[in-house]
């Protein structure tokens, strides 16, 4: 076991830790997890917040997308992953259409948190889902917002593009990311937008921010779990990096994420969009 593992602290983290991080200039890190086993590892290398993405219907079931990935799916990945962690924040993905309204909002993400013993929520949108975030706020459940590129949306948005390049679509972001914390998001994740809008944004927002393909401002940074082990097959993300290449194991890989995150190595420019 390495030196950094050894002194990972065996406090839990909680979005009062998230907060403090942002406040005190720390990036913190995010992985995907879809089962006990690299929850296990993940949390052992240091990783502060897993997300048990819906992503899984694509990394995991070999969708084409997220959208096939059901409410039972993921409750039982989230129920998989909690096993294996006991310190990490656990954050899940509400999957597609099922938090059209606020009574359904209530409902499912009730389920996450019971039966899979999450810690937060995350929900794809914009002003669409101010009521479900006001709803679950409401209702003491802690909400993360994801806007940018929405892969719940991708079929709407004509495939994985880039959001928010010109003025009026970078300031409706701006808007929605302002309103999203109004109503009571905790966190706010921005997918593939410019590095300059995420680092406004990020400034802008007194809830921490967590970037994916949204530049090195963000207070976190996100990747899939098979991206930074190299595993993805195909066309690869401009963000995507192979932090394998060179380790030893799955675990030397995380703590390279972690410490390039942190250093603020990643993302480098040719990880970042303009």
């Amino acid at each position: 076991m390495s030196e950094q593992s050894q002194k990972k602290p065996v406090t839990p983290v909680t979005l009062a830790t998230l907060r403090a991080m942002k406040q005190n200039g720390e990036k913190f890190t995010c992985l995907t997890a879809y089962d006990a086993t690299f929850a296990q590892v993940l949390e052992a290398a240091g990783i502060e917040v897993l997300l048990v993405g819906d992503s899984l219907g694509m990394v995991i079931q070999g969708q084409e997308s997220t959208l096939p990935v059901s409410m039972d799916h993921m409750v039982y990945h989230t129920q998989a992953v909690k096993r294996g962690s006991q310190t990490a924040l656990l954050m899940t993905d509400m999957p597609f259409l099922s938090y059209t309204s606020t009574e359904q909002a209530l409902e499912n993400a009730g389920r996450i948190m019971q039966e899979g013993h999450a810690h937060m929520v995350k929900l794809e949108g914009d002003a669409r889902i101010l009521d479900s975030i006001v709803a679950l706020s409401r209702y003491g459940i802690p909400v993360c917002a994801h806007i940018g590129l929405l892969p719940q949306s991708v079929y709407k948005l004509g495939g994985y593009r880039v959001q928010g390049r010109d003025q009026a679509a970078a300031a409706q972001l701006l808007e929605h990311a302002q309103r999203l914390q109004d109503a009571g998001a905790d966190i706010l994740l921005m997918e593939c937008v410019p590095a300059s809008l995420g680092q406004q944004i990020t400034e802008c927002l007194e809830i921490p921010t967590i970037g994916i393909g949204a530049g090195p401002h963000c207070d976190g940074q996100v990747l899939v779990l098979q991206d930074i082990l190299g595993l993805t097959q195909g066309l690869r993300p401009r963000f995507a990096k192979n932090f394998l290449q060179g380790c030893d194991s799955v675990q030397a890989a995380v703590e390279n994420y972690i410490r390039q995150v942190k250093s603020g190595e990643y993302p480098a420019p040719e990880h970042c969009f303009k």
